[in-house]
């Protein structure tokens, strides 16, 4: 941990002399690295191309914060030492690409929180099980007593806690898109939880390009870091062939037994990480699912890292409760199961959602397409899938993908329709699954927003 610590204070330096401090975007990220910034001696400036909401206004008002709304003045955003980043903003934007030929520094929240930090940090990145993952391995430390925060793209900004709190370890969840801004960041610990194609309009169409911005997790870290992955995912191994990494690599695998990491054998996680074998029935998971054993081992396997106590990691492993949106039960009515699984915005993660099912599905779908491919669900949907109830200004592709798969196809543009339809088609002992494959951002604000509205609908049967 001395090593890491010099790392930060090194890390400090780079920062030195920099004073005008520009965020592009006003919302949890840009507003957090705003409070950070005007903390650490910078003259701040928010400027965000829409609107920014009244909770985020009122913040900046608070701190005396100058920002501004629905424009950018280039005069303003010119003079800056350094440029944080929304993560929601692509680099090939116009406004990135001059400030990057003025050769300013262009930077993901993410990186400017880290340079401010002596914590221990633990990154963790994939195309899914990343929240769970993070919140799991929070859930696990924080009942071992370590201080420990979680942020990323998850709660509170990182920027907003290094602020406002003293935590010496944080667990993040980060995205492709906050890796994209980093510089120096480097996790003590990094997990990868699976790549699969998913945001590709970001990234040329190229898969490629989106795994290296995976890897970005790793490309700091030396051989005193860890970095935690899938054994069993086709993207990672190929990278991990052709690239080299400095970090001590710790795989994990439900598909084959390793020498070291974590592996199924009869049930049974088991971890060979140190001089101690850990073992746990999958069965004592309260997170059942094939991806949700993997989600277990990534954590399990961190928190021995950081020396957590065997019988406590067993003890939090059985009593997480799970994300919001991700597989959440909502409610049995007319002993029909209703699921809400809207986080799931790619095809991979309703992958995972329907292969857990074990009762007929009729099955909530669509949204805004991101370049999916239905294909790898047409065996999981013949086998499972009654009825599809589309959610989505345009589901085209999902009526050509499944139309000759499934008798009834349904069209609706509202969660209340969804679910109302939804209920005529289900029968006792049926699921309803909400898992749409696809971003809400047709009929919805986020997927949070599409989450809420169908559990609501599901309440008010």
């Amino acid at each position: 941990m001395n090593k890491n610590k010099k790392h930060t204070a090194d890390k400090k330096s780079s920062f030195e002399g920099l004073k005008m401090l520009v965020i592009l975007g006003g919302g949890e990220s840009g507003v957090g690295a705003a409070i950070l910034g005007k903390q650490q001696g910078f003259e701040v400036f928010v400027s965000d191309k829409g609107n920014i909401s009244k909770k985020y206004k009122d913040v900046l008002l608070h701190h005396e914060i100058d920002f501004e709304e629905n424009q950018h003045t280039t005069s303003k955003i010119f003079n800056a030492d350094v440029v944080v980043k929304s993560p929601g903003i692509p680099d090939k934007v116009q406004l990135i690409q001059q400030l990057k030929e003025k050769q300013i520094l262009v930077i993901s929240e993410i990186e400017f929180a880290a340079q401010f930090t002596d914590a221990n940090t633990i990154g963790i990145t994939g195309s899914n099980g990343k929240t769970t993952t993070t919140m799991l391995l929070h859930h696990v430390l924080k009942n071992a007593k370590l201080n420990v925060g979680m942020a990323g793209n998850i709660g509170d900004s990182f920027a907003k806690q290094v602020a406002e709190n003293t935590y010496k370890n944080y667990v993040l969840e980060l995205s492709s898109f906050q890796l994209d801004g980093i510089e120096k960041f480097r996790p003590h610990i990094a997990i990868i939880t699976n790549i699969t194609p998913d945001h590709l309009d970001r990234y040329d169409d190229d898969f490629n390009q989106y795994i290296n911005s995976k890897f970005k997790i790793t490309k700091n870290q030396t051989a005193h870091d860890y970095l935690i992955y899938d054994a069993d995912d086709a993207a990672i191994n190929q990278w991990l062939q052709n690239n080299t990494v400095h970090a001590q690599l710790v795989p994990f695998s439900i598909q084959k037994k390793l020498d070291y990491g974590a592996f199924l054998q009869e049930d049974n996680i088991i971890t060979n990480i140190n001089t101690q074998q850990f073992t746990m029935p999958i069965s004592n998971l309260i997170l059942q699912g094939k991806h949700n054993t993997k989600n277990a081992m990534a954590a399990t396997m961190a928190a021995q890292l950081l020396k957590v106590r065997k019988q406590s990691i067993k003890e939090s492993l059985s009593n997480f409760e799970g994300a919001e949106h991700r597989l959440e039960n909502v409610k049995k009515v007319r002993d029909v199961y209703y699921i809400n699984d809207s986080k799931a915005t790619n095809v991979n993660a309703t992958f995972y959602a329907l292969e857990c099912m074990d009762k007929t599905t009729v099955w909530i779908v669509g949204g805004v397409d991101k370049g999916n491919d239905y294909t790898d669900l047409l065996p999981l949907v013949r086998e499972k899938v009654k009825a599809i109830v589309c959610l989505g200004l345009d589901n085209q592709k999902i009526i050509e993908t499944f139309g000759n798969v499934v008798d009834i196809v349904v069209e609706t543009v509202g969660a209340e329709e969804a679910v109302k339809v939804s209920q005529k088609l289900a029968e006792r002992g049926d699921a309803v699954l909400l898992s749409p494959a696809c971003a809400s951002f047709d009929l919805f604000d986020n997927y949070e927003d599409r989450g809420r509205q169908f559990k609501q609908a599901v309440r008010n049967l």
